[in-house]
């Protein structure tokens, strides 16, 4: 059997979750519990979302975003825009290291956090300069979009680690 392709209005979508939906085609099938996600998550934001089962099994793949009815193309924004939610970094209020963890306490764009990285060379990247990828020991992503942007407490706090 080939791949399921959506094209736009043969699918009806019904948000279940924050990143789940619900899928009913044209024909009757219906497809539950589905998370949309990227193919090409840096490159293609709106083609290509492949819609994944609990097990992660590929069930179908929008081709575009742009030929959805704008109801459904909505529900899955919202789910895709939920599940690639990355925190933005604006106050670092405390960094120390111990026993191998760096700690670090900071404000974002989404409250208060605090974030343990076990391995500073994989966990915290500096990336086109004034951009830095950070990833704590759970795997939750963070991001400060510029360091020049940060108060001055904040860049000596972070760049004894840089």
């Amino acid at each position: 059997m080939g791949r399921l392709y959506i094209d736009n209005d043969m699918a009806r979508f019904t948000r279940k979750d924050l990143t789940l939906v619900d899928m009913e085609l044209y024909d009757g099938r219906t497809f539950q519990n589905l998370e949309p996600r990227r193919l090409f998550p840096l490159s293609g934001l709106e083609k290509y979302i492949t819609l994944l089962d609990k097990e992660g099994v590929e069930q179908a793949i929008i081709r575009n975003l742009a030929t959805l009815p704008p109801h459904d193309r909505q529900i899955i924004e919202q789910c895709l825009q939920e599940y690639y939610l990355i925190p933005k970094l604006t106050k670092i209020t405390d960094c120390k290291e111990k026993y191998g963890v760096l700690r670090i306490q900071a404000e974002t764009n989404c409250g208060e956090v605090v974030i343990e990285i076990r391995n500073i060379l994989h966990g915290l990247k500096l990336l086109y300069g004034t951009r830095v990828q950070l990833r704590d020991i759970n795997d939750n992503r963070y991001e400060i979009s510029d360091l020049q942007k940060l108060d001055a407490k904040s860049r000596k706090l972070i760049d004894a680690f840089l």
